[in-house]
């Protein structure tokens, strides 16, 4: 079996693997038809997050159903699934509360294609076939009509967007919201635009240096604006910040109104002060963390299925399966491998 393993920064190979087998009742294997990058991926190849390789690559995709074990109900072979990049169970206390991020059943963070971090033992989604421990609890079939590529995303950056601002927008239906745009978040970001256009914001508004994330958040329907992630913009019931950095940060934080609620959604590899008494005096909801993706993931899926919300813009490059190795180096904002 082929896979793609990370080395370390800038370097990539093609590797024979040993292919997985179901040794479970519960599980089911899939080969990824769809792969996409999420904005973690780009950070680590030019160095800029300390990921170390080697490791199999990849954990956003969409693939199609091989082999199910005799206790699968859900899925049945050929069935086009997302795969989520986090391993869950199901069954456990986080699990049955929605946090399957924080899955009990199996080592902390457990994921694909994040290496060491995330637990080697899962392999990656860039790989000829991937084995799903709980088919049930995981997987996500596509809704019929769906672009497969469309939604490659949907297994971890378009769910980590949509956390930011559906809950917050079916508690304040109609509010205004603000995304603080930029390169750690990026995709997050501007799925978090297209997402609260979709939802009914009033006004949402997408800020940005960068000429062509503002010119894709536009497309999505928000008011692009050019500036700083300090630059003024008012204050707004829902923020999300996506930028990174503690300039970034601690603006989201600024820029959110009284009973607002800001998410960060980049990774803050430094501790960051906070404004506490501004927040505590505007009583200002904070939130940042991992995402708890498979709960909202059908959520996701209908929403584009209904044609409410279109993923697509921001997909920079899409490419041939064998072209994947020269592409990831290039490392666009957000590539899908399609075979």
């Amino acid at each position: 079996m082929k896979r793609l393993i990370l080395d370390g920064p800038g370097a990539l190979h093609w590797e024979d693997g040993p292919e997985p087998v179901l040794d479970g009742p519960g599980q089911a294997l899939v080969r990824p038809i769809a792969v996409a990058t999420c904005d973690l991926d780009p950070a680590v190849l030019q160095g800029r997050f300390p990921l170390q390789g080697p490791y199999p690559f990849g954990h956003e995709g969409v693939g199609e159903v091989v082999a199910v074990g005799a206790d699968v109900r859900t899925v049945v072979p050929g069935d086009r699934v997302v795969v989520p990049f986090q391993i869950s169970c199901g069954d456990c206390p986080a699990c049955l509360r929605g946090r399957t991020g924080n899955c009990t059943s199996h080592p902390f963070m457990s994921t694909y294609g994040l290496g060491a971090m995330g637990g080697l033992e899962w392999g990656g989604l860039w790989a000829d076939l991937v084995r799903i421990p709980h088919a049930d609890a995981m997987l996500v079939p596509v809704p019929a009509g769906v672009d497969p590529v469309a939604v490659a995303s949907a297994s971890d950056n378009i769910p980590d967007a949509y956390r930011a601002v559906a809950p917050q927008l079916a508690d304040n239906p109609g509010a205004e919201v603000l995304i603080l745009g930029g390169p750690a978040a990026s995709s997050i970001g501007l799925y978090a635009a297209g997402l609260a256009v979709a939802l009914g914001a009033s006004r949402t508004v997408y800020l940005d240096t960068d000429p062509d994330r503002l010119k894709l958040a536009a497309q999505l329907g928000a008011e692009a604006l050019e500036g700083p992630s300090d630059t003024r913009a008012g204050r707004f019931p829902i923020v999300v910040e996506a930028a990174g950095g503690r300039k970034a940060l601690v603006a989201a934080i600024n820029a959110t109104a009284n009973d607002g609620w800001c998410t960060s959604v980049s990774v803050q590899a430094q501790d960051v002060s906070l404004p506490l008494l501004g927040m505590y005096s505007r009583c200002c909801t904070f939130h940042t963390g991992r995402a708890h993706v498979r709960p909202v993931i059908p959520e996701v899926l209908a929403l584009v299925a209904a044609g409410r919300f279109d993923p697509t813009p921001v997909t920079t490059r899409t490419v041939p399966w064998s072209d994947s190795l020269d592409a990831l180096l290039d490392a666009p904002l957000k590539l899908i491998a399609v075979r």
